[in-house]
């Protein structure tokens, strides 16, 4: 009865989200996706929500903190994709130097490197890849946060010494950005 009366609390406050994601996104359908998102996640995570505290709160902390990364993930799309009309010479190094079967070798070098991670280190690491934030990771995987951390921390240091040969062409790179 606890997960109704949760749900029931929740589909209460359906309304006033819909009036705070519409301020944060401008447009109707962004904002009801935003509110979709946003009891998505309160569902996920109701055990975490404690009893007595403010309802409304926690969810308009769960829809900014999802707007927010939502927008960082769109900055990072568009810093990564160039939607200028003209390309730019080094736009055409790029493209010129990387061919499907240099990035295929890439990625099976990757991919051996995450293999030889550790499940201690790849899983949270794969997590906060795939866009959990760390206080996710640690409450799917029962760990206290700051282990979360360290875990990630320690996966990037392995998979940075197994990958130092592409370090050098990364340097290059980062010339023509």
């Amino acid at each position: 009865m606890e997960n109704l009366s949760f749900n029931n609390r929740l589909f209460d406050e359906k309304p006033s989200l819909q009036n705070h994601a519409i301020k944060f996104t401008q447009n109707l359908d962004d904002a009801n996706d935003l509110v979709q998102e946003t009891l998505l996640k309160a569902l996920r995570y109701s055990g975490l929500f404690t009893e007595g505290t403010n309802l409304r709160g926690w969810l308009y902390t769960i829809m900014k903190n999802t707007f927010i990364n939502g927008y960082r993930k769109e900055v990072k799309y568009k810093h990564l994709v160039d939607t200028d009309e003209e390309l730019k010479s080094y736009q055409l190094f790029k493209s010129a130097s990387s061919n499907r079967a240099e990035g295929k070798f890439i990625a099976e070098d990757i991919y051996k490197a995450l293999a030889k991670l550790e499940d201690q280190y790849c899983v949270p690491f794969m997590k906060y890849f795939e866009g959990f934030k760390y206080h996710e990771i640690a409450a799917e995987l029962a760990i206290p946060i700051g282990t979360v951390k360290t875990r990630i921390y320690i996966a990037r240091q392995l998979l940075k010494k197994n990958l130092t040969m592409y370090k050098e062409e990364f340097e290059r790179t980062k010339l023509y950005n």
